[in-house]
């Protein structure tokens, strides 16, 4: 059984922070690839620094959007709200370094007359799902999200008093868990840049705060919670100008906070053939679907692959002791109820489509499936198959 009574600590960046303004152009270009050719392969890298963008990567699509890139990065930082000296969308360079993809992986991965096509590279991904929230997510890291998610929808109206603030933002949220479940926020920091020299940490608290306290269920703040709001003091100069960014520096930012593990691959700017991506995302909705049907409060999910294999090596769960059956019977009946090929994974999931700029920044998982068919990973549609295949 696992520990009941625990604190832990999850935290969020937000789609201001310089990696994830590298996140962001990275899937844009991918989607902008998707968009006009649903086989494109794309493994796009972005790097950012003081008023300046680098793009590299391996693609396999039309040339006419290695063209629009540099538009594209601009298009992307305007939309963040970087309209500062030090990283301006309308001045900064940009440096398109994007060719073509390796013959020796394309042959791995494409399909021929002989064989499927097979896994885009080798390696472990994980998913995972908990009861303690409603969409199933380890709550630490879900209300980290949501919080910087408020903020940025108050800054970029314009009006109010989070006009203020800045497009880079970390939240960081410490929980007490009592019988398994979050009941308290024992500590909320919050650091975000703000464009008014003059503000004091307590400024900007007293801006941010009645924002936190929307976003958080009312009983977890208490008179003990320790709040942390830019303790630095100053934060003015912020994004790419104030930091370096990287495409796929905040990998446990993008799924589950440390509360599971990580199989070390990053998901921005890779296309579905990409089993980081894709995979990760499979191994998610099977662990959603697994405590959705009620056979677990808690799964933790590993799936294996090899370039150039279709199917996975190993499918491994762990229900924690909370499952109402064997993990080797939930196993079983998962590799029935799902193709769990490349190909296989991104038919059952409609992946070759432009839905990923969407997921660059407040978490790839525990968001709500949209209309355009983006986060179709986290629907629960796939319970009842799990249920009749046991």
């Amino acid at each position: 059984m696992s520990r009941q009574n625990f604190m832990f600590t999850s935290e969020s960046v937000s789609e201001g922070h310089p990696d994830k303004v590298c996140d962001r152009i990275s899937d844009s270009i991918l989607d902008a690839f998707l968009a006009q050719d649903p086989e494109a392969r794309v493994a796009c890298e972005t790097f950012a620094t003081t008023n300046r963008v680098v793009v590299g990567g391996e693609v396999r699509g039309p040339s006419s959007v290695v063209q629009r890139v540099e538009e594209i990065v601009r298009n992307c930082v305007r939309d963040i709200g970087y309209m500062q000296k030090g990283f301006h969308a309308d001045t900064l360079e940009v440096t398109n370094l994007l060719h073509a993809q390796s013959a020796d992986i394309a042959q791995g991965v494409d399909a021929n007359g002989t064989k499927e096509e097979g896994a885009g590279d080798q390696g472990i991904m994980f998913g995972y799902a908990v009861d303690e929230t409603d969409d199933l997510m380890p709550a630490p890291i879900q209300y980290s999200h949501k919080i910087l998610a408020r903020l940025a929808k108050e800054r970029k109206s314009g009006v109010g008093p989070a006009a203020v603030l800045g497009p880079d933002m970390k939240s960081q949220l410490s929980l007490r868990y009592a019988k398994g479940r979050p009941v308290e926020a024992t500590s909320i920091v919050l650091s975000t840049q703000h464009l008014d020299e003059t503000l004091s940490s307590n400024d900007v608290r007293a801006i941010v705060e009645p924002f936190i306290r929307e976003t958080l269920p009312e009983s977890w703040i208490t008179a003990d919670t320790e709040w942390l709001v830019n303790p630095t003091g100053k934060f003015v100069i912020g994004g790419p100008d104030g930091d370096a960014g990287l495409t796929g520096r905040k990998i446990i930012v993008d799924t589950y906070g440390g509360a599971a593990p990580h199989g070390g691959g990053a998901f921005s700017g890779k296309d579905p053939t990409k089993v980081d991506r894709s995979a990760a995302y499979a191994a998610r909705y099977l662990a959603k679907n697994v405590v959705a049907a009620g056979l677990a409060k808690r799964c933790t999910l590993q799936l294996a692959y090899a370039i150039g294999v279709a199917r996975p090596l190993s499918i491994y769960v762990d229900t924690h002791g909370t499952g109402s059956a064997e993990e080797a019977q939930i196993e079983a009946a998962l590799a029935k109820a799902m193709d769990l090929t490349p190909r296989g994974i991104r038919e059952h999931l409609n992946l070759n489509r432009p839905i990923f700029e969407r997921t660059a920044a407040y978490g790839h998982f525990g968001r709500k499936p949209d209309a355009e068919g983006g986060f179709s990973w986290e629907k629960t549609d796939l319970a009842s198959a799990i249920e009749a295949a046991l």
